[in-house]
Formats: structure tokens, sequence, C-alpha cells
């Protein structure tokens, strides 16, 4: 059976499957909208929890950023899975405790303010769309080469899918979907590491691989052979650090505090019926998220090596050391369909050469060569684990799987975020503040609506990212990071945070992060003054604008703090309430007192 027909049926069949669970687990009420109705089951909420977690970024775009950054990369793992033992430890069981709906409501009634409860919301939405768009980005890759269909119809079809099984099925729907997509996308991820680790290492174990010599009997261990081919091209080594020791820092940082304060992950710790339930599903999401994310880094340093080796072989500079590009495999025409890898031949003689032309040691050499730059002039990081068992020549079906796990990856994330900002607009804004005595039918229905428009606005965004979905989502941690963490740190750590504090700090968090990254993404101009080019050489002490979110969560803190010792305390009512949260149920003489 061809790829193509294979693929259809493979992507069919899942998301048949999804929607067969969303018409199954509609939400009938507003509770099973917006939190399953609380009785999902602790290992079941972490797998979805896990599903959620690992988006198109996790899936498609983090094993991209790898290949392509090689040791700085590692920041992602660290700080994407340390920032769920930070959830786990210091936020989920006492906001389940609370036992509200949503983020902005904790904070609109710790903080006894509708106003901080509206900065949530801004704050939530900003973090949640960004994040959204990189999920978007990951849907448009995956359907436009597995449907062969243009970047942006694979946006469309994608923003279709989500329209159905989210807007019908609301939280109780995407968890019970999520359960499913999990178990597609983890299958999806590892199966074609398993092959590819087996190929080039003769270890099946992608983990153990990474560390093993390869299979061709040379002796030499993978990670040296891809440093070999890489710096022998004008690229800096795979294994070296390229990154500032303060930028890793910050960025891990940033990560870290950000996967604790974002709101559609938080939200699925209001989905377990006891507060012990919360601090459970975090370490089973945990469990399974660290199955993917182990293997990550296996699969990013083999895609890079069998890139590299399918692209220049021999030695660098001979005539039949670069491919002919009349004789290109057909995984190579199959991405240049999707816009998503360019070649221009630059010099005209039919080859491709690929190499670090940025390098004016090598670009010299390569000027001897007859080279006239680097002629793959476009590779985007986003193609490299769905383009990778094509390029080591694997079956059809382990094509098609990792095309079905890919889409199940942003499409999980996809819904759970835009479950987040509907909610914060139907439940905190038009109940929360518009209109209190809404109906629970109409406030159902303008959570639906609500996720329809944001579905649109998400869409729209995604067919025009502003970097591959890795780095879009990493800012998007640091606008969480910046703004919402904090907020919810000092809410439940410190009884004398009062409202006005609480507010600045917020506004003073988002804002600051928001200008650092338009100013060195380029997003802006202000008359008159020079616009700040995004690279490290730029960058205000080498920090990128990903890596942000860690110092503007200290400006939210010193703001808030600063604020809160000149103006009034909050209401007695309101410190015995933050108390009371971080006392454990059933304990003893604390709660005799109470």
């Amino acid at each position: 059976m061809d790829l193509k027909t294979l693929t259809f049926l493979v992507v069919g069949a899942t998301f048949a499957l999804y929607i067969g669970i969303a018409i199954w687990a509609r939400a009938g009420t507003t509770k099973e909208f917006y939190v399953a109705g609380t009785g999902v089951h602790p290992v079941a909420n972490g797998m979805a929890t896990a599903a959620d977690w690992m988006s198109a970024a996790s899936f498609i775009s983090m094993a991209g950023l790898i290949a392509f950054l090689g040791y700085d990369a590692s920041v992602y793992l660290m700080g994407w899975t340390g920032g769920y033992v930070l959830l786990a430890l210091l936020l989920a069981p006492y906001l389940r405790k609370f036992g509200k709906f949503t983020v902005s409501e904790f904070i609109g009634e710790r903080y006894y303010s509708k106003a901080a409860r509206m900065v949530a919301v801004l704050c939530l939405v900003v973090a949640s769309i960004t994040y959204v768009i990189g999920q978007m980005k990951g849907v448009g890759v995956a359907f436009g080469r597995f449907l062969e269909v243009d970047f942006h119809t694979g946006v469309g079809v994608g923003m279709a899918i989500v329209f159905i099984y989210a807007v019908m099925g609301g939280m109780k729907g995407i968890t019970y979907t999520q359960i499913a997509q999990y178990c597609v996308l983890i299958f999806a991820y590892t199966v074609p590491a398993i092959f590819i680790a087996l190929n080039l290492t003769g270890n099946p174990i992608p983990q153990l691989g990474l560390g093993s010599s390869m299979a061709d009997g040379s002796g030499v261990a993978l990670l040296d052979k891809l440093d070999m081919i890489i710096t022998d091209l004008g690229f800096a080594a795979y294994t070296a650090q390229k990154w500032s020791t303060l930028n890793i820092c910050l960025l891990t940082l940033s990560l870290m505090i950000g996967t604790a304060g974002l709101p559609h992950v938080i939200m699925r710790f209001f989905t377990v019926p006891k507060v012990a339930d919360a601090r459970t599903s975090a370490g089973w999401a945990l469990v399974f998220i660290a199955i993917l994310y182990t293997t990550a880094p296996a699969v990013g340093a083999m895609a890079r090596l069998n890139l590299m080796n399918t692209i220049q072989s021999g030695e660098v500079g001979a005539v039949d050391g670069n491919m002919v590009y009349a004789d290109r495999p057909s995984w190579f025409k199959n991405w240049e369909i999707t816009g998503l890898l360019k070649f221009e031949d630059k010099n005209g003689d039919g080859r491709v050469q690929y190499y670090n032309d940025k390098n004016e040691e090598f670009a010299a050499k390569a000027a001897s060569f007859g080279w006239k730059g680097n002629e793959m002039v476009k590779v985007d990081r986003d193609i490299m684990v769905l383009a990778n068992p094509e390029i080591a020549n694997l079956p059809n079906w382990v094509i098609a799987l990792v095309a079905a796990g890919g889409l199940a990856a942003a499409l999980s994330t996809a819904a759970g975020l835009l479950l987040a900002i509907s909610t914060a607009i139907s439940h905190d804004v038009i109940k929360g503040m518009i209109s209190p005595d809404i109906s629970e039918k109409k406030e159902l229905l303008a959570s639906r609506l609500a996720m329809a428009g944001a579905i649109v606005v998400a869409g729209y965004l995604g067919m025009n990212p502003p970097g591959f979905a890795a780095q879009v989502v990493a800012l998007a941690f640091g606008l969480a990071a910046s703004s919402i963490f904090p907020a919810l740190m000092m809410g439940i750590f410190n009884k004398n945070m009062d409202d006005k504090g609480a507010i600045v700090g917020m506004l003073v968090g988002l804002f600051s992060t928001l200008l650092y990254i338009f100013w060195f993404k380029g997003w802006f101009f202000i008359p008159g003054t020079a616009m700040a080019a995004n690279t490290p050489d730029n960058w205000f002490m080498g920090i990128s604008p990903e890596a942000f979110g860690a110092v503007g969560a200290m400006f939210n803190f010193a703001s808030a703090y600063v604020v809160s010792k000149i103006t009034p305390p909050p209401p007695e009512h309101i410190q015995h309430l933050v108390e009371d949260i971080r006392v454990p149920m059933g304990a003893g003489k604390a709660q005799r007192d109470h």
C-alpha cells in the first residue's frame, strides 16, 4: 500500500476515535465542560496531562531543536520536566484544595478583587494564545506533508478537527480524547526511534544507542561521528556549549516556572476527586512524560546524522561528496512540496552544498571549492522528527504512525489551551464580572462560542508563526513565568500579599517580558530608534527572548513585594483563607482550631 493511502487510513482512524470519544463524553453541564465533573482517576488524569503537556513542541519541534542546537537544547528537557516537580510540590494540591474552576478565579478570590481576576485573564489569554500558535504550526507541518497540501491548508484542516471535538466535549471530552492521544503519540514516537537506533548503532534502546558506537564497524561513537561531520562543514560541534551559561540557566528557570504557571496544565488538577489525587496525578504525568523526554535526545542526534549523511557524503569539497539535486531522494521532494525545505543552486553545478557560510574560515575554504553559499536555504527544524523515518527508509506504516502521533500531540495540547481561553472568557469575564446571573445553559453556550473564536484567532496566527514551534512555545512559557506563576506562589505562601501588589506584579512581569520579546524579535519599530537584532551579540547580557521570562518573574516578585509593603494588608478572612489552603486535610490540631 502506498504511503499516502496508508497515512490517510491511520490518521483517519485516529481522528474517528477522537471524535467518537468526544460524542460519547459530551459535556452536558458547565462542571463537565470546565473540570470533567471532578471525577477523573489520578492515573487517567496523569496520562491526559502528559498528552496535554507533550505538544507539537515536544513531539515535533523539540527533537528538531536538539538536532540543530545540540548540547544547548538540553535546557528544554531540564526546564519542561523540572517544572512538573515544582507544579506537583508547590501548586497543584493547594489549588485543587481551593476548589475553583480556573486559575483566574483563584486569583480573583485570593486577592479579593475583580481587577486582579481581570488582569489574570489577560495574562492567561496572552500566554495561551502564544502557546497555541506553536501547536497550529505543528498541525500545519504534519498535515502539509502527509496530505500533500501547502502549510496554510494544513492549519485549516487542523482547526476544523479541533473545533469538532473540543467545542463538543469540553474538558470531559478532551480528557478522554487526550488519553487516547497519549497512547497514539508515545507509540508513534518510540517505535521509529527503536528502528533508527537499531540501524545506526545496533542497539534497540534509543537512550543507550545515543552513547553507543556506530554499527558500521568503525568503532566511532555516534556523537563523535556527528561532531566530525558537522565541524567539517563549518558548523559548531554538536556536543559543544554555544550559548552563554547565564542564558542557559535563565532559560531553564523560565521553562520550569512557566510550566508551573501554565493555566491549561493547572486546570487538569481541578478534574480529580480529592486533593491527594492532584499530587498523584502530577507524579503519574512525570512517568508518562519521561518516556518521550528521555528518547528525544537520541531522536534529535540521529535525525541530524541521517540528514547530513544523506546530503553530504565522502570528503568535503570532493566532486562526488555532494548529493546531485536531480537524483535527490523522494523524502526530499516530498518536503519541498510543503515549502519547509528549500534548495537554491547558487553555483549552477547541480549539486547540493550544505555548509555554514557564516563561518568566515570555512567560507573561504568553500570558495576554493567553487561554492557560492549554503544552498539549503531553508531546513525548517520542525520537519526533523516527521522526516526522520523517511530519511532512514523505514517502512511506510511507521511513517504513517509518526504522522498520526505528531497530529495527536499538536491537537491534544491545542484543545487544552483553547479550553483554558474559553473558560477564562465565559466563566471569569462573562459570569464572574459582566453577568453573574447568567444561566448554566447560556454560560455553556458562551464557552463554546468563545472556544470557536479562539480557534479562528489561533489558526490565523498559526499560519503566520514567529518562529519554530518550540521557540514560540518557549515564549509562552516565559509569559506564564513572568505573570501567572509569581501571583500563584505569593497567593499560596504569602498571606500578607494584597490585591494591589499582585496586580502591579502581574502587569510589570507581563509587559516587561512582552517588551523584551517584541524588541528582540523585531515585531515593532519605534521611529528614530534602531531596531535591535535578534542575535546573541545584541541580546541584553546575552539573554534570549525565550529566557527573559525568568527575569520578568523577578520583576514581578520585587514590584509586588514593594507595593504590598506600602499598602494596607489583606483583610483578616483572606489571611485565614491562605493559611487554610496550606493546611493538609485532617491535620489534627490545625483542623480542630479551624
